[in-house]
């Protein structure tokens, strides 16, 4: 993968590189778990219906994931407090949390624009996704907590069980894997409990404008009928986000509650706190 497909994989950008290979390492290993670009389906989509996708525009996806274990550390969950809940992970990329919280009786539903192409492709994409990332992790090894990985090669175990355990279920359970495209989702008013959103949001606050995040938190509450969590509230530098008081203000002023929560996970330093937004309840 070349810088300049690293810079395309984030919407808004232009294409172009500043050349350094510590900043495509923190955008490879630090953030994308797969995109939910611009543009899209809308909410006419059909769910389950697959969005055709061209092996160009695969490249233009970064398909790396977390495993079920570090959602449950991220946002905050225990697997008893989820029983009987619909829940959302919106971009899951190559998660494994879909997978493993099936497994265990968990209604989830994944969604994310890489779910357009074939499956055997997107498998060969994450794999090349992670080798490639840890190479390049060595360059910004320093921005990053090592405590709950050791290492690279145990970043890399992670990184290989969540496409492992996802690719599995995919090819199990297609239909809980919906391809669809941010700012706009195909699913129903408050069709989910809860929806959980990671390593987009936020992460790309230079090259996403603040109506993008905009338009998509509120995309997010429209299909969530208690709470969307969205981790983590800094940039790929691990600075917070800098409208983010602005965006609480706002969604504040519309009656939604907003809260600022740490976490116990952070690799990426500063990255250890969720913002959740819980619908009013009248």
């Amino acid at each position: 993968m070349s810088r300049e497909e690293m810079s395309r994989d984030v919407p808004g950008s232009t294409g172009t590189s500043n050349g350094s290979s510590r900043n495509e390492a923190v955008t490879a290993a630090g953030g994308v778990d797969g995109q939910g670009i611009t543009g899209g389906t809308g909410r006419g989509g059909n769910a389950g219906q697959p969005i055709k996708k061209t092996k160009q525009e695969l490249e233009r996806v970064i398909f790396i994931g977390r495993t079920c274990e570090e959602y449950m550390r991220m946002f905050d969950l225990r697997m008893e407090d989820l029983r009987g809940l619909s829940i959302l992970d919106c971009p899951a990329g190559a998660c494994s949390f879909t997978a493993i919280g099936g497994r265990r009786g968990l209604d989830i539903t994944a969604c994310d624009i890489a779910y357009g192409h074939k499956l055997d492709d997107l498998e060969a994409k994450g794999l090349l996704d992670i080798a490639h990332a840890m190479e390049t992790m060595e360059e910004a090894k320093d921005l990053y907590k090592w405590d709950y990985y050791g290492d690279v090669p145990g970043l890399g175990r992670h990184r290989h069980e969540a496409l492992r355990e996802c690719v599995r279920d995919m090819r199990e359970r297609p239909e809980r894997y919906i391809p669809a495209v941010l700012p706009e989702l195909p699913f129903g008013d408050e069709q989910f409990n809860l929806v959980l959103s990671a390593h987009f949001l936020f992460m790309y606050g230079d090259r996403l404008e603040y109506d993008f995040h905009r338009k998509t938190v509120h995309e997010l509450l429209r299909v969530a009928s208690d709470e969307v969590r969205v981790f983590p509230l800094v940039d790929l530098t691990g600075t917070r986000y800098e409208h983010l008081d602005r965006l609480k203000s706002e969604l504040e002023a519309e009656g939604f509650q907003t809260e600022e929560r740490n976490v116990t996970y952070e690799f990426l330093r500063n990255a250890n706190a969720m913002l959740c937004i819980r619908k009013p309840r009248f």
